[in-house]
């Protein structure tokens, strides 16, 4: 084994603790953090590691950075690996030393599994990647379930993902990229975030910026697979290329939004130039700009279809909310750019209630315009029809549909 690292012989837990049952485990959670309603999230991620799995003709090495009770890593270890799998490292790291011995007891099953070796550690996040570059080990997955912001821990994450692996990437921190810390979004993204309807989405996008930015220092390209939020919790999910895609820097680019009007526009970097006169026809609007944010897709559908498939001979992986959360993804790739909340829209038209998302859907599309439901946030739509076309085309619906 590798210098600096400890493979743990796993103890039985003395304290009785409450078991809780999730996909084909049952374990001890403990009295640390964790959230029964991510499990959608962890069926993800235990979904990518069995399609990973699948095709892989080496040795995988998957890594859980915060482990916590060690969940993802025992799902991995006994739903993701069929039969005919190359060998299997499973690498689970928890910085609380506390929780060790919770860990330990957990991961007994995982002991005799053929195919499936195991290490553990309790090391600094940060130390743990740092050591591993050094040593030269390389994940096919890491699992990077974070508190707060983790920008800081990207680049060291990325250093250590072979290519074509995949980053699972969680944050906590929803006031700055949502516009609600506008100086915390500075420090944090290095952009500027700015309030606005499809708050959740504006986050996901600034986060993937910083994803790319850090994949292009390294020379390597980025290529998003899903991103989602239950608005507590923002979730990407990133394959690392070996190079970057042609003109993939045109994907970092502004949004700006019209407070009074409601009007948006979106620029690439590349192309900045200056921004378009808004609906005030008083011309006193003004833009309010956020970015850079990442412009291209948000899902990778054709992806997200092969866990559904991979997922129907395995009934206990993905729960019913993970497969709707999956069917949902699936449907929206995240283009174009511009979503519209049909809430605000009535609002703004003084409408008595917002037009069926499905019908105007349709009629945008018959119209000639890109247009679907988004899969980040219920109640808006994605267009990249003219702000004017969209209003019309509300008034129609609404009184179409008393």
């Amino acid at each position: 084994m590798e210098a600096g690292w400890r493979a743990v012989a796993c103890t039985h837990l003395e304290a009785p603790v409450s078991h809780y049952r999730e996909g084909a485990v049952c374990l001890q959670t403990g009295s640390g953090f964790f959230r029964k309603d991510s499990r959608p999230s962890r069926d993800l991620s235990v979904l990518l590691a069995a399609h990973q799995a699948s095709e892989a003709q080496r040795p995988l090495r998957w890594l859980d950075l915060m482990a916590g009770c060690g969940i993802r890593g025992l799902r991995w270890g006994l739903e993701a690996c069929p039969e005919s799998r190359p060998d299997l490292e499973l690498w689970l790291n928890d910085a609380d030393p506390d929780r060790s011995s919770l860990l330990e007891s957990n991961l007994q099953r995982l002991q005799g599994v053929r195919g499936v070796s195991l290490t553990t550690t309790n090391w600094a996040a940060e130390r743990l990647l740092r050591q591993a570059y050094l040593d030269q080990i390389f994940f096919d997955l890491i699992d990077l379930d974070a508190f707060g912001c983790p920008n800081a821990l990207l680049q060291s994450a990325l250093a250590v993902l072979r290519f074509d692996g995949l980053l699972v990437l969680a944050s906590t921190d929803g006031r700055s990229p949502t516009g609600h810390d506008r100086r915390a979004a500075v420090r944090h993204f290095g952009a500027a975030a700015r309030a606005h309807p499809a708050s959740w989405e504006l986050a996901l996008r600034l986060q993937l910026a910083v994803l790319a930015r850090e994949a292009w220092q390294l020379g390597r390209g980025l290529e998003p697979v899903a991103s989602f939020s239950e608005g507590r919790t923002f979730r990407l999910v990133v394959r690392l290329r070996q190079r970057l895609a042609a003109d993939e820097e045109s994907q970092l680019g502004l949004l700006a939004r019209c407070e009074r009007c409601g009007d948006q526009a979106v620029q690439p970097l590349l192309k900045l130039s200056g921004w378009r006169s808004c609906r005030c026809t008083d011309g006193q609007g003004r833009w309010a700009v956020t970015g850079p944010l990442w412009l291209g897709p948000l899902q990778m559908p054709a992806v997200l279809a092969q866990l559904l498939k991979l997922a129907d001979p395995q009934l206990d992986t993905l729960s019913v909310a993970g497969r709707l959360l999956l069917q949902r993804l699936q449907r929206d790739c995240g283009l174009p750019v511009c979503c519209w909340s049909t809430a605000e829209l009535a609002s703004r038209l003084s409408l008595a209630g917002p037009p069926p998302l499905e019908e105007l859907v349709q009629a945008l599309l018959s119209a000639g315009h890109q247009a679907c439901p988004s899969a980040v946030m219920t109640g808006q739509l994605r267009t990249d029809a003219p702000m004017a076309e969209l209003l019309q085309q509300c008034v129609q619906h609404v009184a179409g549909d008393r």
